[in-house]
């Protein structure tokens, strides 16, 4: 009667610590055999009678004691020519774990398939492969794969070698096979330091993996295990390293040690990745700033005494972070000894499984760890400064935030811009933690670059832009053939002040097509401050004498339609305007250049699409957003109020059309289009940022209807130039067609009131 008590109890207890349905009722003839549900959760719980009707221990002990023999088998592999069979090999293992295929064997994702080591039938056999068909697996793959199968003394130092001599990029597979190396490292309990720097090397190998690769071996844990064991690993020998001197390291390794151990701080780097080991009992020093200025990147100690507004008022900071003195007083009663820092330039390691990712990193990501305590939860709050992803952007659409494997969540930090407000306009960003982890700096995705939201509507935005310009480019080409051939049209006052539009706008079109395309873009060495600011303030400069000539342009049509009585223009006027509107964008265009050059670099290094120098920041703001915008609503006010002038003093119903053409050629000639670019940039919705495109591009094209196609006297000029068939009327003075309109207008609406 005990003895059945006892089962009942136990039952209960399988049953209750469980959220699902029973997962088995045990009859009482399979009762002793407990081992066949070893691979049941909750198997703690389970009480068992043996086969004397005694009760056994529980059976959670024996789940996982034994191991599965070394054995051949054959698998079908996919090839070239067909299929084939390969005789494979998995090693002795442990119950409950999975074997690396001696020949490996990868599923449709180009995953390595693993063959796991069970408990069925009270025995310890292996997983059934029958249902697998393999892909074959490149060179470098299968050598990767080999090491973790042999796992020898120096696997890391071997792994380390093959990937620097490799050329081959690494694959879904092999960031797989090497977050399992990681793996097994970190289960032996000896600690060796000079694995590090190999360690660091592969990691750096490891983050400049393409971004599907990353993703795909993410859906399996392989990133996330990676970058934990490597953390991991670091930690513990935290001691050691800051206890030995710079012989313990591999001087043939490549990357730069810079031993600081007269003030307690070891610093390991590589290009994209940075370990500092700080022992704050030898200097105080209790933290770490790094700084860039766009060529070279130096840091500098922190202790904890330090002023947080003085750390964030250095020039050049990109990333800080430090315990001040209470909490670090608080957190070595606690058993704290040292600190270890880790700064990763990319977010390559921090793959986020999600299909749409609602914010993503913008700075760099600084993983702060306290080696020994268990405890992540500060008693004080810990200060750390991230650079600003866009400085233009709302505290709602960027904040600091924290990986916890998974995604990039906010709880626990607080991000605060300057002079304590809450907001992240500030340059630098100052957030404060209640725990410790990786931490960065976090906008939303559609805010990382104007107008832009998924892979697919770039491509979207891209073709019709590149369309338009080369229209625009084609249109500019036939109006400068005009004027080159035809001297009667060229001559004309109007025509001049057109083809410096049109040079101005040609040049634009083109230096921006040129630089659009990718292959240029990656040539273009970005990190070469001088060469992005060149770039940038040719493209702000063009840009802006454009729209110099729209607003001359402009006014001059106000002056033709609107004030038609007693204008005069000053003698020269073409040759002032020329010096005006070629002269006067220098202003804005150096006053960024000089006062704030590193605004042309782009500021979202984190993304593997090349972006364009190009102002940002109060740069873009206010020098070129703000005589843009002022310079498109003059020209749209004067284009509402002509428009009101010509339909009040000639509206007829069979005028209509007329005035129409006659808007529709100002609306482009004097740029309104940028309204919908403006409306972009302040993000009023998506629709105006394929307005914009499809809109601004064409401007030279449409010029180039009005001006050429549209026009009567051009058409005959150029069939008579064909035919060979000139008359005296070709010579006759060719109008533009804003006063062709107009005088069209003004004959029909004479005649028409005579009658």
């Amino acid at each position: 009667m005990p003895l059945f008590l006892w089962w009942i109890a136990g039952y209960i207890i399988l049953v209750s610590g469980s959220t699902d349905s029973p997962l088995y009722t045990l009859d009482q003839g399979n009762v002793g055999r407990c081992l066949d549900y070893c691979h049941l959760k909750n198997i703690r719980f389970l009480l068992c009678v043996d086969a004397d009707g005694q009760l056994s221990h529980n059976p959670y002990k024996d789940c996982n004691r034994g191991f599965c023999r070394a054995e051949d088998f054959e698998l079908e592999y996919e090839t070239s020519d067909g299929k084939e069979t390969r005789t494979n090999r998995v090693e002795k293992t442990r119950v409950g774990q999975r074997a690396h295929l001696r020949d490996l064997c990868l599923n449709e994702r180009g995953i390595p398939i693993r063959r796991r080591c069970q408990i069925r039938s009270g025995n310890r056999v292996w997983q059934s492969l029958d249902h697998i068909t393999c892909r074959s697996a490149p060179e470098l793959s299968t050598s990767i794969n080999l090491l973790a199968v042999n796992s020898p003394p120096d696997m890391i130092s071997q792994l380390s070698n093959l990937l620097t001599q490799s050329e081959e990029k690494l694959a879904a597979a092999d960031v797989f096979s090497i977050s399992e190396i990681f793996d097994s490292l970190v289960r032996k309990r000896e600690r060796n330091a000079e694995v590090v720097g190999d360690l660091m090397k592969i990691c750096q190998k490891v983050m400049s993996t393409d971004d599907e690769s990353l993703r795909i071996s993410a859906d399996v844990n392989a990133t996330n295990s990676l970058l934990s064991n490597f953390e991991d690993y670091l930690d513990s020998l935290s001691a050691k390293i800051l206890q030995q001197n710079s012989s313990t390291f591999n001087s043939s390794l490549e990357f730069n040690f810079q031993p600081f151990f007269d003030l307690g701080v070891v610093v390991l780097k590589t290009n994209e990745l940075s370990v500092f080991f700080v022992d704050p009992d030898v200097a105080n020093v209790t933290g770490i700033a790094i700084f860039s200025d766009g060529l070279t990147s130096d840091f500098k100690r922190l202790h904890s005494t330090d002023n947080v507004d003085d750390i964030r008022g250095k020039d050049n900071l990109e990333t800080a972070a430090f315990l001040p003195e209470k909490l670090w007083r608080k957190l070595k009663k606690k058993g704290a000894t040292y600190l270890v820092f880790k700064v990763y330039t990319r977010d390559a390691l921090f793959v986020e499984t999600e299909e749409e990712l609602k914010r993503r990193p913008t700075s760099n990501v600084i993983s702060i760890t306290i080696p020994g305590l268990e405890d992540r939860n500060l008693p004080e709050k810990l200060p750390f400064f991230l650079r600003n992803g866009n400085a233009n952007r709302t505290q709602s659409e960027g904040g600091c935030g924290y990986w916890n494997y998974e995604t990039w969540l906010s709880d626990g930090i607080s991000t605060s811009g300057s002079d304590g407000l809450d907001n992240s306009s500030n340059p630098v960003i100052l957030c404060h933690a209640e725990h410790l982890t990786q931490f960065t700096f976090l906008l939303g995705v559609s805010k990382m670059q104007t107008g832009l939201d998924t892979y697919e509507d770039d491509r979207t935005l891209d073709i019709i832009t590149n369309v338009g310009l080369s229209l625009s480019l084609l249109g500019l080409f036939f109006i400068f053939l005009t004027a080159a051939v035809f001297k009667s049209f060229r001559m004309l006052a109007s025509t001049k002040i057109l083809l410096n539009l049109c040079a101005a706008l040609g040049l634009q079109l083109l230096f921006f097509l040129i630089l659009s395309q990718s292959q240029l873009l990656e040539q273009l060495d970005q990190t070469n401050s001088d060469r992005c600011t060149l770039v940038g303030a040719v493209m702000q400069y063009l840009l802006l004498v454009v729209f110099s000539w729209m607003f001359i342009i402009g006014f001059l049509q106000y002056q033709r339609y609107v004030r038609v009585i007693g204008v005069n223009h000053p003698r020269h006027y073409i040759l002032i305007s020329a010096v005006v509107a070629w002269t006067l964008p220098l202003i804005p265009t150096l006053l960024v250049v000089f006062l704030k050059p590193d605004c042309y670099r782009p500021s979202n290094t984190t993304l593997d699409t090349p972006i364009l120098c190009y102002p940002s920041g109060y740069g873009l703001s206010l020098g070129v957003v703000l005589p843009i915008g002022l310079i498109t609503v003059a020209n749209a006010l004067m284009v509402g109020y002509i428009t009101w002038s010509v339909y009040k003093t000639l509206f007829t119903r069979n005028l209509i059309l007329k005035q129409l053409g006659l808007f529709v050629l100002l609306f482009f000639l004097l740029g309104i289009t940028w309204i919908f670019g403006l409306c972009t940039y302040f993000d009023f919705g998506r629709i105006f940022a394929y307005l914009f495109c499809l809109t601004a591009t064409l401007q030279g094209f449409v010029l180039f209807l009005y001006f050429i196609v549209f026009n009567k006297d051009n058409q005959r000029a150029w069939l008579g130039l064909c035919c060979n068939l000139r008359k005296k009327g070709d010579q006759e003075t060719i109008e533009m067609p804003t006063d062709s309109i107009l005088k069209r207008s003004s004959q029909s609406s004479t005649h028409s009131t005579s009658n």
